[in-house]
């Protein structure tokens, strides 16, 4: 991915507020796992109770109806359950735990007392009694037991979810982001020394050039100077000359 980031400083500085993001989005991620693991662990640890609590309650509600059966008969049991007129009503609702949406469920009309239960009194016995409350009691376990393992496997999903987007920022986006910023850093650096070269040659050429041209104005200077000399040397030579001429001819 590195080098298929063209080495300008504008893609550094996109990169580098790509990591900033990353790595804060990162740091939220993990605060917000580890937190989604507290409390998959409180949770867990209630359903642990509640699990326990609904076997007890089960078996007991098992032993309860063999027993009624036992002494009353099927046909009584089946009677007094036929008996009922109002159904318990379960009712949903949602809360929110660390950005997880999870069912609360509430129940009504599950515990009854002996004259809510529909059949007669002195028509049953006390095992069919004991039977009814125990499977109210095995009823209301059930509700709460879906309850806690619904918000348990949704905050499980969740925990994964978001331990594969820690991951995938810590060990993929972010090491990504890392080798292209250094490659644009090492590009770029590369790029200025080059060009501190460049104009380094550049400057030391022109001072060449400056050099070249005052040895040479210089040595023109140089040239003229022996003409002059020579043409003011002439001068007094032809004046004696003209001089020692004029005494011949007298």
């Amino acid at each position: 991915m590195a080098k298929d980031v063209k080495p300008t400083r504008k893609n550094l500085m996109e990169i580098e507020d790509r990591i900033e993001l990353s790595e804060r989005g990162h740091g939220t991620l993990e605060k917000k796992r580890d937190g989604l693991i507290m409390e998959f662990m409180d949770i867990l640890d209630k359903a642990q109770d509640v699990r326990g609590d609904l076997a007890d309650d089960y078996d007991a509600a098992q032993k309860k109806i063999n027993m009624a059966r036992a002494m009353e008969g099927d046909v009584a049991v089946r009677g007094a359950a036929a008996a009922l007129q109002e159904h318990p009503e379960i009712t949903t609702e949602s809360k929110n735990i660390m950005g997880v949406v999870v069912p609360q469920i509430e129940s009504s009309k599950v515990t009854k007392s002996l004259d809510q239960r529909g059949y007669g009194i002195m028509g049953t016995s006390a095992r069919i009694d004991e039977a009814a409350e125990a499977y109210e009691d095995l009823l209301e376990s059930i509700i709460l037991a879906a309850e806690v393992e619904t918000a348990m496997k949704k905050m499980l999903r969740e925990i994964e979810t978001t331990k594969r987007r820690v991951n995938a920022l810590e060990f993929k986006l972010l090491p990504d982001l890392y080798d292209g910023q250094e490659y644009i850093e090492q590009k770029l650096e590369e790029q200025e020394r080059e060009e501190t070269f460049r104009l380094k040659k550049i400057k030391d050429k022109k001072e060449q050039a400056e050099k070249e041209e005052r040895q040479a104005e210089a040595a023109a200077a140089d040239e003229v100077a022996p003409d002059e000399d020579e043409g003011s040397t002439a001068e007094p030579d032809m004046e004696q000359s003209t001089a020692g001429g004029v005494p011949g001819g007298d």
